[in-house]
């Protein structure tokens, strides 16, 4: 038996006079995970469950972060639209490209992108076209009219309402006003007896502009006036149509569909690189391609389909392309239609003439995504989303590639991540990271060859050595 030191026995003694011998022993709990749980301090929300698509890790619990909106829709998410905030530089880009190449892992996906930025002479989105083997569909004035792609509004399927409703928005966006009764009359006249003639091909703008300047005599005895009436309250339409007809827009849209567009490609991208981002032909294009797309692509088929818009300011600010959008989003969530917008400030929106437009569209987003900002565009930005108030604070603080997701009120910082396959794919600087390759190849090859001059002096001083020292053997013998 060990000896016990003397002054613990004492010790123990004494305890034990005082007290009593008493042995404890710590009975086994049996208990659930439920339960067991509030021993530990909370850290960060719950996630949003394992399965869809790998974001990244959230930052403060270390755990996965996945998201998908066709399986979170209906129980945590009342609408399956995205919108994605941020400053340029801090990887907006990046998630927008690793998220569609994730989804398309999943063979009942099918995505849409309107790629409005550009480098090198082609859009942004051209390396991840090129490496699954498919080709962008380019939208360029010039191109266009040496037998490039055009999209035609007038395309027989759209449907007849479908056709008027993208004619009047298209004159509005121009016109940067609504259209008067007049007008209206004027062009839905022209519209209808197009439809109802042409049917031995597809119905074009020229058709559309050439009644209007010469309208029939029976719309005017409908409305009980002249002729010329109907012929004047038309030349304001006439006269905008005409400009994608022959004017400084001419070539995307005054013909018949293009084919070849392929409808059923996992990945479709539009590249509107070629288009001046401040024109009004942007806002134009996207409502063109967005009504096209609404009666040729989405159909009830049960593949999910997600609809990506870069810039999309030039939809949500206009509030005659925001409102054909806002019944896009209304139609397609119930054919699986998943909608990402991706803008840079919410101030440009909702700030803008198509404030309550922007609203109904940003209310329809359950999902935000907010990569840093300035101070004050993160307090404007928290109030328009009802941001909580630690979120709204750690906003200007965040790095490139962490950022604030609001999933339906489930707030967390989550930090994207990029896989060494996906690197090559995603960065947008193409010119300034070919930079810093060809630099760092250039420091390489200058150190190598610093080496190789080292080693080739190391070798003639030995040589020197070894023949000095032969000499001097040589002379001792």
């Amino acid at each position: 038996m060990p000896m016990l030191d003397p002054l613990a026995a004492l010790t123990d003694a004494f305890t034990s006079f005082l007290f009593g011998r008493v042995e404890s022993t710590r009975l086994p709990v049996r208990t659930s995970t439920g339960q067991a749980q509030a021993v530990y301090l909370p850290t960060a929300a719950p996630g949003l469950g394992d399965s869809g698509v790998i974001i990244g890790r959230e930052v403060y619990s270390g755990k996965g972060y996945i998201y998908d909106p066709f399986q979170l829709y209906g129980q945590q998410l009342p609408a399956p639209h995205w919108l994605v905030l941020g400053e340029s530089g801090n990887g907006k880009s990046a998630l927008e490209k690793t998220y569609v190449l994730r989804q398309l892992r999943f063979r009942d996906r099918q995505v849409v992108v309107l790629d409005a930025q550009g480098e090198d002479g082609v859009g942004e989105w051209n390396l991840i076209a090129q490496a699954m083997g498919l080709t962008p569909i380019r939208l360029d004035p010039m191109a266009a009219l040496d037998g490039g792609i055009k999209l035609n509004p007038l395309d027989p399927a759209i449907t007849v309402t479908g056709q008027l409703a993208l004619l009047r928005t298209i004159i509005e966006v121009a016109m940067g006003r609504a259209l008067d009764e007049r007008s209206g009359f004027a062009l839905k006249v022209a519209h209808a007896y197009v439809a109802e003639t042409v049917t031995d091909r597809q119905p074009i703008l020229t058709d559309i502009v050439d009644r209007l300047r010469h309208p029939m005599q029976e719309s005017a005895e409908a409305m009980n006036v002249d002729l010329d009436d109907v012929r004047a309250w038309g030349l304001d339409v006439a006269l905008v149509l005409d400009r994608l007809v022959d004017g400084d827009l001419r070539g995307m849209f005054d013909g018949p569909t293009s084919a070849g567009i392929d409808l059923d490609s996992p990945l479709i991208v539009f590249d509107l690189s070629h288009i001046d981002r401040n024109s009004i032909a942007m806002p134009i294009l996207m409502a063109i391609v967005g009504v096209w797309l609404e009666h040729t692509w989405i159909r009830p088929d049960r593949k999910k389909r997600i609809f990506l818009v870069e810039e999309a300011w030039h939809i949500i600010n206009s509030p005659f392309v925001a409102q054909l959008f806002q019944r896009l989003l209304k139609f397609g969530r119930r054919l699986g239609l998943s909608f990402v917008a991706v803008v840079h400030h919410l101030s440009d929106v909702v700030d803008g003439a198509a404030a309550k437009e922007a609203a109904a569209i940003l209310k329809m987003a359950s999902t935000r995504t907010i990569y840093a900002q300035k101070a004050d565009e993160a307090r404007a930005t928290g109030r328009v989303l009802g941001l909580p108030r630690w979120a709204v604070e750690i906003i200007p603080t965040l790095t490139p590639g962490i950022a604030v997701w609001d999933v339906n009120g489930n707030v967390q910082v989550v930090k994207h991540l990029i896989t060494e396959t996906e690197r090559p794919l995603v960065f947008t600087d193409r010119a300034m990271t070919e930079t810093s390759v060809q630099h760092a190849a250039d420091m390489a090859a200058e150190a190598e060859a610093e080496a190789e001059a080292e080693a080739r002096a190391e070798a003639h001083a030995a040589a020197q050595v070894a023949l000095a020292k032969q000499l001097a053997d040589d002379a001792v013998a």
